[in-house]
């Protein structure tokens, strides 16, 4: 019985990972060195190098595969990180997305993914703006050699990674930053609490409490800026130190048409940190900024209806913001 249990697995695993086999819609690229090695995936109706314009798509922070086949609890399961609908991306366009260190395009595994060390030592801002950097590199030497614009949008942790990319990488024609703060990511928590005691959900003395509290949490990350082991909200001490670094500071850096869309209802970044953007380009005088707020929209760009149903806006926002790359 158990050897004929271990064959229903066996072929089951096989059939979950015949599932990532299907998505013959990318093409898959690898760039190689002595210490890294970096995966990219593409998207294009047609041939790719007919293409005269690019297009780059960083996520933010999760560690899963952008597509995955799983069974849990004698049910199946089919994930996936890649808000996009393919069908939306302009025939003139090659749509591009990067794999994070350490995790697979897909996974068809009987068990959901197991993220390995090897994402959280890549787990830095410099690193992922540095990857996308090298996967631009690669595609304008070996891809698309002399595009006409070179669009990339970051979302959430990618955002973050987008602002910092733009102060390295000088081919980027356009930049989309969506639901990103625009103090550091330190400076989020601090404002939630005080949301939490103006909206009458904790008074000032439990404010306090809570505020020291997040402040011995910052003392101890820093004494352990490099470690992965130790976690706050999910990530290690490692990515809370790294990514602590405050997207106005590169954003100012920016001087090519930049985009920031933002959902009033973010329950994730808080938007009175965002808006400190329009407020110091304005005081600096840059004229490069184009602000959208979708007033009914939370992180993902979702709006959930009084009968607790969720609608997905992602679509809108991609849209809006490819009339505006045309217009810029």
């Amino acid at each position: 019985m158990k050897k004929i249990l271990l064959l229903i697995s066996f072929c089951y695993g096989i059939l979950l990972s015949s599932q990532c086999v299907k998505l013959k819609m990318y093409k898959h690229f690898t760039i190689e060195s002595k210490t890294d090695t970096v995966n990219y995936h593409a998207y294009a109706e047609g041939n790719i190098k007919d293409k005269k314009n690019i297009l780059i798509f960083i996520q933010g922070s999760n560690s899963k595969p952008f597509y995955s086949y799983f069974k849990k609890e004698g049910k199946s399961y089919r994930g996936s990180t890649m808000p996009f609908d393919l069908n939306t991306i302009a025939k003139n366009y090659a749509f591009f997305i990067v794999s994070k260190k350490g995790i697979v395009f897909c996974s068809g595994s009987v068990k959901e993914f197991e993220v390995p060390d090897e994402y959280y030592s890549g787990l830095t801002l410099k690193y992922r703006a540095t990857q996308i950097d090298k996967v631009i590199e690669d595609i304008t030497t070996k891809l698309i050699k002399k595009p006409e614009k070179i669009v990339v949008i970051g979302h959430s942790e990618g955002s973050d990674v987008v602002a910092k990319l733009g102060t390295i990488n000088k081919q980027i024609t356009h930049v989309g930053f969506w639901s990103g703060s625009g103090n550091s990511q330190w400076y989020d928590f601090p404002l939630f609490i005080r949301k939490e005691v103006l909206t009458g959900k904790i008074n000032e003395e439990e404010a306090l409490v809570k505020m020291d509290s997040l402040f011995v949490k910052y003392r101890d990350i820093m004494q352990n800026k490099d470690n992965i082991r130790k976690k706050w909200h999910g990530h290690p001490y490692k990515r809370w130190f790294h990514f602590s670094e405050a997207p106005i500071d590169n954003l100012l850096q920016i001087s090519v048409p930049l985009y920031v869309a933002m959902g009033a209802k973010d329950n994730s970044v808080p938007i009175e940190s965002t808006y400190l953007i329009p407020i110091e380009f304005i005081r600096k005088g840059k004229e490069n900024l184009t602000f959208k707020v979708y007033p009914e929209l939370n992180h993902s760009f979702q709006n959930v209806t009084n009968k607790n149903k969720i609608e997905r806006h992602w679509g809108t926002v991609f849209s809006d913001f490819m009339i505006w790359v045309g217009e810029n």
